[in-house]
């Protein structure tokens, strides 16, 4: 019997309970305000971090721990040795990478249906653009194949169960993923209706599961787009995966919660779909919870008076001048200052404050993207602890 594409029905909630209405009203303006009182400089260079911190937590998801340290070499070009420490890495710039065109097609307003074929195709193309063979074949449940960037499930070898779920078979992905484009498509929803289909098309997805691999990776991507799409991204400044990877309760949290919404419909009362559409409801006010507490955990983060102090800090751990601290202050509130003005910025003589400013360059605190143009604040994965505690687990 043919498989039909209702069988992810219900594919959106149609109608919120007052407690999914609340998490969504308190998401919409605490996304609002994240990252408001910061310069779009520096702000945009936070970004940055953010983009290796999705990264990381993605990956330790999916069960691999590359450290922010690793990312960030990776992202210099500088691979280890090690094959499976390399293939980490490939995969940890491959994913930075592609969040960064995300965010610059979201910024120019240039950003595809998030829940498009084209888009989801395109995805999984460019995350394993840059792919050697080991990372591109797959292993396991008697199978053994190469993986084709950008291409749906097509034959039985492909075909895997996920869990206790069984995903539609590889002939029926194709027709799966267009009626998910049909019934994800952000271009008829309003901000409410956007917001609410991000978890569902979240677990929706992945019920499908239409690639070999990498639909985790994809799914939560397609996520960030979405949730640019939906007005809620705040320019990049928070990441669903750190959250999804830490739960709200329990780093179980995400897998069980993914499981829950697999549930078929539980009788007459439980929605007309062949899914569970309490159980739709359930995974949706906690992935918006989760998108809260992160969103809140950021601002924190990112509140303008805490940086600037745990900027001076660390500043003083690492054995700086104390006019250092001017320096990346000047940068935190401005976004950038010109070189010829850090005699006035210390207060010290040029000689002097030029040594107090190398010396800030060289810990990676301030950057320039040119040789003699002015310079702006980085944050170094050497300095996040102090930054920015808790953000990675023992960095």
């Amino acid at each position: 019997m043919e498989e039909s594409v209702q069988r992810i029905e219900p594919a959106r909630l149609e109608n919120a309970s007052e407690e999914i209405s609340d998490a969504l009203a308190e998401l919409s303006a605490a996304s609002a305000t994240l990252g408001n009182s910061l310069h779009p400089l520096t702000a945009a260079n936070l970004a940055d971090l953010v983009r290796i911190m999705n990264t990381y937590y993605s990956n330790l998801i999916e069960g691999h721990d590359t450290r922010p340290r690793d990312i960030e070499r990776a992202l210099a070009g500088n691979f280890d040795k090690d094959e499976e420490r390399r293939n980490l890495q490939l995969e940890a710039a491959a994913h930075v990478r592609l969040q960064a065109e995300i965010d610059r097609m979201a910024a120019r307003g240039r950003l595809p249906e998030p829940a498009s074929c084209d888009f989801i195709l395109w995805l999984h193309q460019e995350f394993y653009r840059d792919a050697e063979e080991p990372m591109l074949r797959v292993k396991g449940a008697g199978r053994d194949f190469l993986l084709a960037p950008g291409q749906w499930r097509s034959k039985p070898e492909h075909d895997v169960a996920v869990g206790r779920h069984e995903p539609p078979s590889s002939v029926r992905v194709d027709d799966f993923m267009h009626y998910f484009e049909t019934r994800y498509r952000f271009a008829k929803l309003g901000k409410a209706g956007r917001i609410l289909a991000i978890p569902a098309a979240h677990h929706r997805f992945n019920f499908i599961h239409p690639f070999p691999d990498g639909n985790g990776r994809v799914s939560r991507l397609m996520s960030h787009a979405m949730a640019h799409e939906a007005g809620i991204a705040s320019h990049g400044l928070w990441s669903i995966s750190r959250g999804l990877a830490r739960g709200l309760k329990s780093r179980k949290d995400y897998k069980t919660m993914m499981d829950h919404a697999d549930m078929p419909r539980q009788g007459d009362l439980d929605g007309r779909g062949n899914l569970s559409q309490r159980a739709l409801a359930d995974f949706t006010l906690w992935f918006l919870r989760v998108c809260v507490d992160q969103v809140t955990f950021m601002s924190g983060l990112f509140d303008l008076a805490t940086l600037a102090r745990r900027l001076r800090a660390y500043a003083a751990s690492s054995e700086l001048k104390p006019e250092a601290s001017r320096l990346l202050e000047e940068a935190l509130i401005r976004g950038e200052f010109e070189r010829g003005e850090i005699s006035r910025i210390t207060g010290l003589p040029e000689r002097t404050a030029r040594r107090v400013f190398n010396d800030v360059i060289s810990l990676g605190l301030l950057e320039s993207e040119t040789p003699k143009g002015p310079v702006s604040l980085r944050f170094p994965a050497k300095a996040l602890d102090t930054l920015f505690p808790r953000l990675f687990p023992e960095t």
